[in-house]
């Protein structure tokens, strides 16, 4: 049994990973600069509404906020370990369009003069192959990318064209060497099969299916770029919101990214909560990091998925190998729209929670008396 520390060093690549970053309807309406806050769902008409929900549980939430707020805690952690590179999954559209997409649920929109807002916890990269990007039209995702364009945040699995959403981001670290993000999307997410790029069509980065065919398709787009000591990162939006099961399918399609298309870490997202975790031939499988920014508060449902605790992934990868050498995890919670470190009681919740979902892949955490966790595999 392998034990990791949290540990930074010269020949070594750390990123920081996490789920779903919506900093749209709610929590766009307490930064500096609101959307029109009309929305278009049977349950709120107003993204006010939901501010007003979080404020009944929790109490007042100081309007407007700074651009850093949101953040809370997880500032000071990101400062403390100095990530390589930080990655996260931006779900919204940053836009100021209208044009909402009729017959869709739910649509997050953030107001392009609230980017700083990502600026202010330097995130490298933001992938975008997800269920809520085009939710204010293909305006509305090309203004997006212009938007994160403008303030230097590279973005990938979205584009004004397909060659676009399917291109990887290039991080490159100096002395260290080169982090390659790609992202793609599933429908079993809730992506609209009609949102896909296609030739000149502006869309994400949406796959087919997750068959041989895929895996070979990503192979060729990786073995295009990928170079001798290159990290390649797939950020994946896929599987239902709410639940643990890992379906058979997303193990066999992430250990033949592995295998086959040269991955060396897959971040697997769209679950309001996370999942098991599998190190799979000394590279991490991250199923399903969870939320880790919503404007949920107040919302009752799937109380036992306890979606107010976010994560913070610490990933440290050997470049010259690809080979991970260590793993901890931050907890917290989310709460007054921002995140705040976690009571010992919630980080046994989620110690107990993250244990019993990765027995099935040989993998457990410890929880140290810093109140955080570290990864263990067989």
């Amino acid at each position: 049994m392998v034990i990791v520390e949290p540990s930074i060093n010269a020949d070594r690549i750390t990123l920081f990973l996490c789920g779903d970053v919506m900093t749209g309807r709610g929590i766009d309406q307490v930064l500096p600069h609101q959307s029109d806050p009309v929305l278009y769902e049977s349950y709120m008409h107003s993204a006010t509404g939901y501010v007003e929900l979080a404020e009944r549980v929790h109490g007042p939430i100081p309007k407007p906020v700074d651009f850093s707020y949101i953040w809370g805690d997880a500032l000071e952690e990101l400062a403390r370990v100095s990530p390589d590179v930080r990655i996260i999954n931006l779900e919204t559209s940053v836009t100021t369009s209208s044009d909402y997409w009729r017959g869709k649920v739910i649509n997050y929109r953030m107001h392009p003069k609230n980017i700083p807002c990502l600026t202010a916890a330097k995130i490298d990269c933001c992938a975008l192959a997800n269920n809520h990007v085009l939710d204010w039209g293909r305006a509305g995702l090309t203004e997006t990318l212009g938007t994160l364009e403008k303030v230097k945040v590279k973005s990938t699995g979205a584009g004004r064209n397909r060659q676009e959403a399917e291109a990887p981001a290039i991080v490159d670290i100096p002395g260290k060497g080169r982090v390659l993000v790609f992202a793609c999307g599933s429908e079993t997410s809730g992506i609209p099969r009609r949102w896909a790029a296609a030739g000149d069509h502006p869309g994400v980065n949406l796959l087919k299916d997750l068959s041989d065919e895929t895996v070979r398709h990503i192979k060729e787009n990786v073995c295009n770029v990928k170079r001798r000591g290159d990290l390649a990162v797939v950020s994946l939006h896929w599987g239902d919101n709410w639940g643990y099961s890992i379906p058979r399918e997303q193990t066999l399609f992430a250990h033949k990214l592995i295998d086959e298309a040269g991955i060396d870490v897959v971040h697997g997202h769209s679950s309001h909560h996370a999942k098991g975790i599998e190190i799979y031939k000394e590279k991490p499988i991250l199923y399903g990091c969870g939320d880790f920014l919503n404007d949920y508060e107040g919302i009752s449902g799937h109380e036992e998925f306890r979606d107010d605790l976010a994560v913070m992934y610490f990933v440290s990868m050997e470049p010259s190998t690809g080979r991970l050498t260590d793993l901890h995890m931050i907890p917290m919670q989310i709460k007054h729209f921002r995140l705040n470190r976690t009571s010992k009681e919630d980080t046994l919740w989620l110690t107990e929670t993250l244990n019993r979902e990765g027995a099935q892949f040989g993998t457990r955490v410890e929880l140290s008396a810093a109140n955080t966790l570290s990864l263990k595999w067989d």
